[in-house]
């Protein structure tokens, strides 16, 4: 069955020469006064985060959490960044039943700029003409 003329039905190989990051997958978030998961990041920088939650947060809360890095070849980062954070804002997500909750970091900001200008550098798309 083809929806638009023209179209193949059978999906096609992934044509990207850079393969696709989705981050959320991997940088979890732990509360570290529970051990229970608090979300995953969606977006860093030196002096903040925003966390994609499944709970909505108090505002104006600090909260203890641990950032759990994955496995990398580059041992200039602990496997487990801990810091606290204070939360600024907090909306719906685009999907239903997550939120996304912004935070400015309270303690450790050392080891946040560090990581953030790591994935900076990690993500960003080079000159690839050879210019």
């Amino acid at each position: 069955m083809q929806l638009l003329p023209g179209s193949d039905p059978i999906p096609t190989p992934e044509q990207r020469r850079i393969p696709r990051h989705q981050l959320s997958a991997y940088l979890a978030v732990i509360n570290s006064l529970t051990g229970r998961p608090f979300g995953y990041i969606g977006n860093l920088s030196p002096h903040g985060v925003m966390l994609i939650c499944a709970l909505p947060v108090m505002l104006n809360e600090e909260y203890h959490l641990e950032l759990h890095l994955p496995e990398m070849s580059a041992k200039e980062y602990p496997r487990v960044i801990r810091f606290r954070a204070r939360s600024r804002w907090c909306r719906a997500d685009v999907a239903p039943g997550h939120y996304d909750c912004g935070f400015s970091i309270s303690h450790n900001r050392e080891a946040f700029a560090g990581l953030a200008r790591a994935l900076q550098r990690y993500f960003t798309f080079g000159d690839f003409t050879g210019a």
